[in-house]
């Protein structure tokens, strides 16, 4: 019998998609029969400009063992309880969309029902007042989760990270090279393919040599070199969802101390991101250039920096959607080399670990079993358009009619499945999650009720509590989030203690 193991890896492109890979297969794939080789050129510029994440990076670096303090020290890190956002249901209106739960769930019913019930009595706290995790961003504090305090929100203290994508990128290709995976600098001028089934064989370096491997992993960015150059993948657009597909990147000077949560402010064509490092302030616009120019995308942004500039405005250009086969043949594509959605809810990284995980979980031997392939693409898109949805729900759900934008998002027609969760939430209040996708019901909740969504009714087994033991729960939970933001150090006085950086 043949030997079908997958001997050779090659992942064309570094950034933080490829060297993610190499980590990640440099932990799991220990073998000395297992060659992981990754083919950069620094002549080649990386996006670099994901520097806020979501929860799940956690198990991520767990998965890798890394120390957290030293990886934050490193990487120029803050902490990131959840996201705010201004300007988007009306212009001067803001929310969070925190990463923690509201409240307590009560008799089998997610928290949100029984506040809709308590709204009703009139005079009442706002939903924020219980969740911890909004009221520390908005104080500034943080700390991480108390697992000893069971029952206790400190306990349920969620995060993620803020951090230099250049530099987690250099941190990761230094843990993978110490575990045996070899980088090979230079530029691929031709892809070598097999004359019968199409598989990529090898590519060639300008410099004059030619790699062979069993397995390819394309990080080579929006170009997308071996999937779609090569094998013409093909590519759904979902530009008449997502209309912005121009964005300008730029870091300036910190000024005070870090925020512990990400900023997107609505703007007349976009939106503007701010990300607070230890070491500087990350800052971008992203826009529709239907409705606005580079020159005022730009004159914008800069108008809106907390600090003085202190990098030179990176242009880039992107069309919304994802690659029709992001695993075609013995080729898979990670990072912008597989779609792009814009960094709205901080997802970029987070679809590289999944697709990376997905991956191990279907690894293949040298038959490449199309079924798992097949499985692997279905699975794949699935989570795009639920990540899709979320993020265009953002858009649609808005009372701005002050732009061209703004105007065309309020009536845009939507994807059926957003269509029918928006109207199951303005009929009851009632959230699905499905196949276990990425944002659950809390996050659905934050942003309809961020963006003025009001259901007409609440679940009716909210109802079932009696009135005093219902209202003495809810003062409860009030009190006992206050008590314990008042115990949380301040988000900088955290880093101070634990993981500060070098300037």
């Amino acid at each position: 019998m043949s030997d079908l193991r997958i001997r050779d890896i090659v992942i064309v492109g570094g950034g933080t998609a490829g060297w993610m890979a190499a980590a990640c297969f440099a932990r799991l794939l220990k073998s000395p029969d297992i060659r992981i080789q990754v083919i950069e050129s620094d002549a080649i510029g990386t996006v670099g400009v994901g520097e806020a994440t979501i929860p799940h990076i956690l198990y991520f670096n767990r998965l890798l063992g890394l120390d957290e303090d030293a990886f934050v020290r490193t990487t120029q890190a803050t902490f990131k309880l959840g996201i705010e956002f201004v300007n988007w249901g009306r212009v001067g209106q803001r929310y969070i969309h925190p990463f923690g739960e509201y409240g307590v769930n009560m008799e089998g019913l997610h928290f949100h029902h029984f506040w809709l019930r308590h709204l009703r009595s009139g005079d009442v706290p706002d939903v924020d007042a219980y969740n911890l995790q909004v009221l520390a961003a908005r104080a500034g504090r943080f700390q991480r989760p108390e697992m000893k305090m069971k029952g206790s929100p400190l306990q349920g203290i969620s995060y993620a990270f803020h951090f230099d994508a250049g530099l987690y990128a250099k941190f990761l290709r230094e843990f993978s090279l110490a575990r045996g995976v070899t980088r090979t600098e230079g530029k691929i001028t031709r892809v070598q393919q097999h004359a019968e089934s199409g598989f990529v064989e090898s590519v060639t370096l300008e410099s004059g040599p030619t790699i062979a491997a069993d397995l390819f992993i394309d990080c080579s960015g929006f170009r997308g070199l071996l999937t779609e150059q090569t094998l013409q993948s093909g590519y759904d657009d979902w530009g008449s969802y997502l209309p912005c597909d121009r964005a300008i990147a730029r870091a300036c000077r910190k000024v005070g101390e870090p925020t512990p949560y990400t900023r997107a402010t609505a703007k007349s064509a976009g939106w503007q991101w701010r990300i607070p490092l230890q070491s500087r302030t990350g800052n971008g616009h992203v826009y529709c250039s239907e409705y606005l120019s580079d020159d005022a995308a730009l004159e914008s942004l800069n108008s809106d920096l907390d600090g003085d500039a202190i990098s030179e405005p990176n242009f880039l250009r992107f069309r919304a959607g994802i690659r029709r086969k992001p695993w075609n043949k013995n080729v898979i594509a990670l990072g912008l080399a597989s779609g792009f959605l814009e960094p709205l809810e901080s997802t970029s990284i987070h679809l590289v670990q999944s697709a990376i995980a997905r991956l191990m979980a279907n690894f293949p031997d040298k038959s490449f079993n199309q079924p798992d392939i097949d499985y692997y693409n279905r699975r794949t898109r699935l989570e795009w358009e639920q990540v899709r949805d979320f993020i265009v729900l953002h858009y649609h759900a808005t009372a701005r009619d002050d732009s061209p934008l703004w105007r065309y998002c309020r009536n845009m027609p939507i994807p059926d499945s957003l269509a029918e969760r928006i109207a199951i939430y303005r009929e009851n209040a009632r959230l699905y999650r499905h196949d276990n996708e990425l944002f659950n019901e809390t996050s659905w909740f934050a942003v309809m009720h961020g963006q003025n969504i009001v259901p007409q009714r609440y679940h009716p087994v909210a109802d079932i509590l009696p009135q005093a033991e219902f209202e003495k729960r809810m003062a409860k939970m009030v009190e006992v989030t206050r008590n314990c933001l008042d115990v949380m150090p301040t988000h900088q006085e955290f880093i101070d203690k634990h993981c500060k950086a070098e300037a």
